[in-house]
């Protein structure tokens, strides 16, 4: 990440909140409804994917119209969409991975990034260049907590926001590990909730997705321990 969030307390999106949803959107008549139930949930910073056509308008309605929102773009691949996504309103760029075109975009991009990640090399890479948040993706697939776990010792300074198979049940154990500050899911934006504009539901989600806390915590606070 390369420059602190305007208007919010944490100077990074790792720190907003434990999760990030990834949102993918059909129809950019949703995405102001949802991205207040999920602030209401608890959860301000919101990644608009770039899987859809009616991604950049969705960017545009929920950069103009929720301003307690911090809204950003992923799949972010190309130079012209960090261009295109910063000019919607896009708060913060999250890319699946990157390489020197892409990477120097979104550096002259003037808002925070996640570069994507999935091999001790790309971090060590990105390190080099000054860059120390990174999203790790895919997570689950590319060695999850116990890969994430391994890199803890050796690079330190790394920070991660893992994303890619990650749910309710497996959140908890990356949240408690040293090197990570948040995780990505889509699990509190389900799609038969989307399709059926439920968002008192999406917002009980994103409220219990809140409230997350890592794995050796929960055992703390245990009654009785």
């Amino acid at each position: 990440m390369t420059s602190p969030l305007p208007s919010f307390p944490a100077a990074s999106v790792l720190d907003l909140a434990p999760v990030v949803p990834v949102v993918v959107l059909s129809d950019a008549a949703d995405a102001v409804p949802l991205a207040r139930a999920l602030v209401a949930g608890g959860l301000p910073a919101i990644e608009v994917t770039l899987r859809t056509p009616a991604a950049p308008a969705a960017l545009r309605a929920i950069a103009a119209e929720v301003p307690e929102a911090v809204v950003g773009a992923g799949t972010v691949i190309t130079p012209e969409q960090v261009d295109a996504c910063t000019a919607a309103g896009a708060r913060f760029l999250v890319s699946p991975g990157w390489t020197e075109a892409l990477l120097e975009a979104m550096r002259g991009s003037g808002v925070p990034f996640l570069p994507g990640v999935s091999t001790t090399s790309e971090v060590v890479a990105l390190l080099e260049r000054g860059v120390r948040e990174m999203k790790f993706f895919p997570a689950q697939a590319a060695g999850g907590t116990a890969y994430l776990r391994s890199l803890a010792g050796p690079l330190p300074q790394a920070r991660f926001c893992p994303t890619g198979g990650i749910g309710p049940e497996t959140a908890p154990e990356y949240l408690a590990l040293p090197n990570v500050g948040c995780v990505g899911g889509s699990w509190m934006v389900p799609e038969d909730a989307v399709a059926a504009r439920d968002w008192g539901r999406i917002e009980e989600l994103a409220r219990t997705a809140a409230r997350l806390r890592p794995r050796a915590a929960q055992r703390r606070n245990r009654p009785g321990d």
